[in-house]
């Protein structure tokens, strides 16, 4: 957690620690209720709220400067997959290859099955790659534009998206957090994933249930097809919609499957995307490098087909980018502050009984998630914390790990500014409080995990050697 130093001050009283905590909520709602501006602003003067708590209980401005920074760099690796994402978007949308995956989806799909099939065919990606990543942002951007065609309301369709790609980022073995989580608690890989399946698959029972209910009701309110016909005769006139389109996404998904990192992967599936573009759509060189840099844009004279088909492009994730930076920098300064540790601690020492230890164990992952805002720390530092105290319970590894990711790894994308929300934002162009009612398996799974712990079910005690 923090990085203990011989000049370091104590850590501050939990009231001094909630400080910034409690401004950034106040200052977010301000200017979201009040003024409708973007977060930036409200993060950093949260930041420099911290910085001014900081410097009175004794740090250093040289040490918070270095916090910050260091908190922004952990961010780096997902700032170059989002330039990445931003690329393939345009390039994907100017060769075809996001038009020909609506038009399938638009003759295959009605709006009754729309949402279960979109979580389950995410569910599938996901799980195939171990990436919620780039499951959302090539299959879940198809998605949403079939969504559109089909007339369902895209914070539904987003929720559906992101249930299904963090399903299967859950539970995969390819997947960075569940790796992770295994590792830091020291639990066995697949055993950490089998006790998963307790509380994430009913989660998605449930999850798909809903859906269903919710696609009966649309289906019921959208019997005009008219729109529908409309997009797919557009997308039929204005590009060539040769199935050797679906070399991209299939090169991606099977890169990322062999475990290729996703970076070089994104970046692959862009150039072969532009590639196609040029030789299918007839696009010149130029057309094409203008859309992996600004974006794709529709001229196609129909409202609804513009609004669909301008999109993408390196220069539409700067937004996206800059949150993450201002987001990090909070993270790092808190962090660093030892104001963290001081809320974590606290937490801890109400917890009595393995219910309430659960119960810590998921808030804090979600307060990590909220104030240092990244979904590898809220499962490395709640994981380092309570490890001990799940030892003294002695309740095995694997129900930590599982906590992790039940908590975690869900509650991530459901963060405006968590640097796996701006992510989905950024890709899906749907604000994070919008899709969150909609996000069926992410908001159950972590409820499951505390009703778990308070009846004892699945809590499976520890061996001796553990």
């Amino acid at each position: 957690m923090t990085v203990d130093q011989p000049d370091s001050p104590p850590l501050p009283r939990l009231s001094v620690a909630l400080v910034p905590v409690i401004s950034l909520v106040l200052f977010l709602f301000i200017a979201i209720r009040f003024f409708d501006i973007a977060p930036h602003l409200p993060i950093i003067l949260a930041t420099a709220v911290g910085v001014l708590i900081s410097l009175k209980l004794g740090h250093n401005w040289e040490s918070l400067q270095a916090a910050i920074v260091r908190g922004i760099s952990m961010a780096m690796p997902a700032i170059l997959i989002l330039m990445a994402i931003g690329i393939l978007i345009g390039a994907w949308v100017a060769s075809g290859v996001v038009p020909l995956m609506v038009f399938y989806g638009l003759k295959l799909l009605s709006p009754s099955v729309f949402l279960v099939a979109s979580c389950l065919i995410c569910s599938v990606v996901s799980f195939a790659t171990g990436s919620s990543w780039s499951t959302v942002g090539t299959v879940g951007v198809a998605l949403i534009g079939v969504g559109q065609g089909l007339e369902v309301p895209l914070a539904m369709v987003a929720g559906a998206i992101v249930s299904g790609a963090y399903f299967g980022d859950k539970l995969s073995p390819l997947s960075d957090s569940t790796n992770l989580a295994a590792a830091v608690v020291g639990s066995s890989l697949f055993e950490h994933i089998r006790h998963m399946l307790y509380t994430t698959v009913p989660s998605l029972l449930i999850s798909l249930l809903l859906y269903g209910i919710l696609g009966s009701r649309i289906s019921s309110s959208t019997n005009d097809t008219s729109n529908m016909d409309t997009l797919i005769g557009a997308l039929s006139e204005n590009f060539v919609l040769s199935p050797l389109l679906l070399i991209a996404p299939l090169g991606v998904i099977v890169l990322i499957a062999l475990r290729a990192p996703a970076l070089p992967a994104m970046l692959a599936g862009a150039l072969i995307g532009g590639l196609s573009g040029i030789w299918i759509q007839d696009l010149s060189f130029k057309e094409m490098l203008e859309a992996m840099q600004v974006g794709y844009v529709s001229e196609t004279g129909i409202p609804g087909v513009d609004e669909l088909l301008t999109r993408g492009g390196l220069e539409s994730m700067f937004f996206t980018i800059s949150l993450i930076l201002c987001a990090m920098a909070f993270g790092g300064l808190m962090e660093r502050s030892g104001m963290l540790e001081s809320i974590a601690r606290s937490i801890l020492n109400a917890a009595k009984n393995t219910g309430s230890l659960v119960t810590a164990t998921v808030g804090t992952c979600i307060s990590m998630n909220i104030m240092a805002p990244d979904q590898y720390l809220s499962i490395i530092v709640p994981g380092r914390m309570y490890k001990d105290a799940f030892q003294k319970a002695k309740l095995a590894p694997k129900n930590l790990s599982r906590c992790l990711e039940d908590a975690g790894t869900l509650s991530s994308p459901l963060v405006p500014w968590n640097t796996c929300g701006v992510f989905v934002m950024g890709a899906l162009a749907v604000n994070p409080l919008l899709y969150l009612p909609f996000a069926f398996l992410n908001l159950i799974n972590p409820i499951l995990s505390i009703i778990y712990g308070y009846t004892g079910w699945t809590m499976e005690a520890a061996e001796e050697k553990e």
